[in-house]
């Protein structure tokens, strides 16, 4: 199902801009991670948008789809999904408990959905409050600290099947954020030789040279890779099998006496499962890496208290926001209608004296924008006070404020 649903990167933008084609749907961002495809949206109607949202998910890559979809999915409204987005960007509904790549992955998210036009001043908001709440959890407690990413988490299962890598020959395939992770650690733990390969292979290239070591391929040598390699890492973006099993059969053909360890950490797969029957071959995806580093997790979970504090906080912050947004069109409305009044009335004046010295008309001036704004702030911070604690009587006080100062009912009447 998880590999039914992943989009490649370069389909992002014109997936995203069929979802925001939806007349239901007027803002979204699509979040993909390793483990999950989640869409974040503003809609008109709940029932309507979700329903649209399905159908986009239905129908964007496969045209109609023979399983149950409504038992694969999850929904949050309004709070909830706020409340859950804060927890990705902690680190919190991670896989992982704190690992770092999320971060990486949910600003990717935002930047495809501003590049698609699909992003309006509500996931504008919500995302770069979620990024900082992310970034306060990592710097205020110890949730990212013994690092436990996939990658790590690949590297470490690997040790504790093969114990020291110092003689032993590694292969990365694909040399996306994935793999350079893994090449990465791989190279940190002091293995012997490292392979990189890549469908592109100046990008395997460009790998090996920050890495300093290594030797880069092009995803056409994979069968002598494989030949080569006593452990592989794939975590490449193809949409079809980049490991097939009959290119696994060959290479082991050509060392009988020496295991091969697989572990395929992509989404879609890249290795196909029928790769596990292959005598000699070890296959493990990463469904099985969890248990790897439960107990170097320990530390995280006790900051767990305290990520959930700031959660709350950026909770409140966006809540608040969101609320008040809509006495915005009032209390524009009010400032545009007293600085007219205002300057009419201090042209009246000035006409009137046409002796005053420049000096004098700057402080008359000055004065009136005292006076004005000192006569506004309480009917301002009223309004935005109760809209961010009373809904009911957050709309009152603006439609009275319509009808005292005729603002004509400039506000959406709407507090959601």
């Amino acid at each position: 199902m998880r590999e039914s649903h992943a989009f490649p990167t370069s389909r992002m933008t014109e997936a995203l801009q069929m979802l925001h084609g939806y007349d239901a749907v007027n803002e979204a961002v699509m979040l993909q991670t390793c483990g999950r495809l989640e869409i974040y949206a503003e809609v008109d109607e709940f029932e309507r948008g979700a329903e649209q949202i399905k159908t986009f998910l239905t129908q964007f890559r496969h045209g109609t789809i023979a399983f149950d979809l409504e038992s694969y999915l999850y929904t949050h409204l309004g709070r909830e999904a706020v409340e859950h987005l804060l927890r990705v960007t902690t680190g919190l509904d991670s896989m992982l408990i704190g690992e770092a790549e999320i971060l990486g992955q949910v600003k990717s998210a935002y930047l495809h959905a501003q590049r698609a036009g699909a992003c309006g001043s509500s996931m504008h908001k919500l995302f770069r409050e979620a990024l900082n709440a992310g970034k306060a959890a990592r710097t205020q407690t110890t949730i990212g600290e013994e690092s436990a990413s996939v990658a790590t988490a690949a590297v470490d299962s690997i040790e504790a099947r093969m114990g020291s890598l110092e003689d032993r020959c590694a292969a990365v395939i694909g040399a996306g954020a994935m793999g350079r992770s893994a090449a990465r650690r791989l190279r940190s733990r002091g293995v012997g030789t490292l392979l990189v390969a890549n469908r592109t292979h100046t990008r395997a290239q460009e790998l090996v040279g920050e890495l300093g070591s290594g030797i880069a391929h092009d995803l056409r040598e994979i069968t002598s890779i494989l030949e080569a390699a006593d452990v592989v890492i794939s975590s490449t973006e193809a949409s079809t099998f980049v490991l097939t099993a009959a290119d696994v059969a060959e290479a082991m053909a050509r060392r009988p006496q020496r295991p091969l360890l697989i572990l395929d950490i992509a989404v879609p797969r890249d290795s196909d499962p029928d790769i596990a029957d292959i005598e000699g071959v070890t296959l493990l995806d990463i469904d099985t890496l969890k248990s790897v580093v439960d107990d170097r997790l320990e530390r995280r979970r006790q900051a767990i208290p305290q990520v959930e504090e700031i959660i709350v906080e950026y909770l409140e912050r966006f809540r608040t926001w969101y609320q008040a947004r809509t006495t915005v069109p009032t209390i524009a409305a009010l400032t545009e209608r007293a600085e007219t009044i205002r300057n009419t009335e201090i042209e009246r004046l000035f006409a009137r004296l046409p002796d005053l010295t420049p000096r004098e008309r700057m402080l008359i001036v000055g004065s009136s924008l005292t006076m004005l704004s000192k006569l506004l702030h309480p009917a301002v911070t009223t309004i935005r006070e109760k809209a961010g604690s009373d809904r009911s009587e957050a709309l009152a006080f603006t439609r009275l404020l319509d009808e005292l100062f005729s603002l004509d009912g400039t506000h959406n009447g709407r507090l959601r």
